[in-house]
């Protein structure tokens, strides 16, 4: 475990270092309960040592060529790729992720990366019309300055990656924030490929703690302008009200209760493999992950046989077992949860088709239907191998059954006639929608973001350039102008 003792310090200005809290969050394998390292929380004193130490560096990092940058990028790529190995099994030991899942990972990192190179030139100025004579109009497209990210547990480097590389790329300095129950897969792992990829001190920040410690000491500093968070809408609703009063912009990832959508012409052995991805893949705990699937009548029986089939056979156990899918959750309190979940519905009348044991904190697989209408599973976020299946009477009460609840993440629709689907997803009020494939998606040159209460703003390609740039107009008056006084 030396790996986890090197990375799970609190990394400032160039320094790993030790917290000077009086507690310390301790990082625990999930599947088997070994303590991986214990880290000694950071105050709100190195929270500001941080957001200091970037406000410095960014001043020189914004006038480096843009090229100069690119080629920091270009060196953090080439090191993850060399340590996919490494990076697999640290995501296998902090998170539980089956090997499968850990390198789906690292794939859609470095995809990210690749991306982060090419935007590290992308930002251009432009020429614009005057409406007085002789002047001249310029509009540069700036850094923000200091960006701060609060990261989640579930797919923490790419999550993490997905900000800070074209952060960084931009010109910005970064201060990262991971999840507790990842804070050396999304924090220290992430700050040790840039230091090695040459990034100059200052510039990549990461302090492991918890709001119970700084309370909102993180949103709150005077120093970040931009605030990315991955998460929660309930944390969410508290950080874009927080970041609100300091005029800060936020750029929010949040829940989501996605539906893959079966019409009565889709390919149902194709919609059943995409339904599994998108509902199981690390274990359901995916913002994205198809929480309801919605059967037309007509296909309902057929789907529901092979789907039932394909979960039940689906190996829960010890994710470093390549024949493992489903690993464990993240910690006892969501096991627990997910039981609780599953014993409720039955209890209201719900039938359980597969009901997965849990074995410490692998939970099998469940599949539930017969579900009442007004109940909360259909309108709630579940991080938990559960599926819920529904039918539906034509197109119009599937629209209605989809847009029903607070989110607008992702979804998906399967049918035969491509374009049928788009006009269908056009009707949705989400984010992304996705046309014969899973719900799961995130292209790093497309614009990822949700609808409602499932988040506010865009990463990813031209958007991410929106989100940590901003805009200055700067007029030259070649001539005199002519005063009204």
């Amino acid at each position: 475990m030396s790996f986890f003792r090197e990375l799970a310090h609190q990394y400032i200005d160039g320094e790993w270092l030790t917290g000077s809290g009086s507690w310390d969050i301790i990082d625990f394998n999930p599947y088997n309960g070994e303590k991986l390292a214990a880290v000694t929380v950071a105050t709100a004193l190195e929270v500001d040592r941080a957001y200091r130490a970037a406000e410095r560096a960014q001043q020189k990092w914004a006038a480096v060529n843009p090229y100069e940058r690119r080629a920091v990028l270009e060196r953090a790529l080439d090191i993850t790729l060399e340590r996919t190995d490494a990076i697999a099994e640290a995501i296998t030991d902090e998170l539980g992720g089956t090997r499968s899942r850990s390198r789906y990972e690292i794939e859609a990192a470095a995809e990210f990366l690749r991306e982060a190179v090419r935007q590290a030139l992308r930002p251009s100025g432009r020429l614009l019309p005057a409406v007085g004579d002789g002047r001249e109009n310029r509009l540069y497209r700036l850094p923000v300055g200091v960006v701060g990210i609060i990261s989640a547990f579930n797919f923490p480097f790419l999550v993490a990656m997905k900000s800070v590389a074209p952060a960084l790329a931009l010109g910005n300095a970064v201060v990262l924030k991971p999840h507790q129950n990842a804070p050396v897969v999304g924090g220290g792992l992430i700050a040790k490929i840039f230091e090695d990829a040459g990034l100059p001190a200052g510039l990549l920040n990461v302090v492991i703690t918890d709001s119970a410690e700084i309370g909102d000491a993180f949103i709150e500093h005077p120093v970040p302008k931009v605030i990315s968070f991955t998460g929660s809408d309930r944390v969410g609703r508290h950080i874009a009200a927080t970041a609100a009063g300091g005029f800060k912009r936020t750029i929010l990832e949040l829940s989501g209760n996605s539906a893959l959508v079966v019409l009565e012409d889709a390919d149902v052995e194709y919609a059943v493999q995409a339904a599994v991805f998108s509902r199981f893949l690390y274990q359901g705990q995916v913002s994205m992950a198809a929480n309801r699937i919605l059967l037309d009548r007509s296909v309902a029986a057929e789907f529901t046989e092979r789907f039932t089939a394909e979960v039940a056979a689906l190996k829960a156990g010890d994710p470093r077992d390549p024949e493992t899918r489903i690993g464990p959750v993240i910690n006892a309190f969501q096991a627990d949860a997910l039981d609780a979940l599953v014993e409720r519905a039955v209890a209201d009348g719900a039938t359980a088709l597969v009901r997965g044991r849990t074995v410490g904190n692998v939970v099998a697989p469940t599949v539930l239907t017969g579900l009442a209408e007004d109940s909360p599973l259909l309108t709630q976020e579940i991080l938990g191998p559960v599926a819920l299946l529904l039918t539906f009477d034509g197109e119009e009460e599937a629209v209605r059954i989809v847009n029903e609840g607070p989110y607008g993440l992702s979804g998906a629709v399967h049918t035969r006639d491509a374009e049928r689907g788009v006009k269908f997803a056009q009707r949705i009020v989400s984010g992304m929608f996705h046309v014969n494939d899973s719900t799961v998606q995130d292209d790093p040159q497309v614009a990822f973001g949700g609808e409602k209460t499932s988040g506010v703003g865009r990463l990813n390609g031209e958007a991410v350039v929106e989100a940590f740039t901003t805009q200055r107009w700067m007029s030259i008056q070649h001539g005199r102008s002519v005063f009204p006084f």
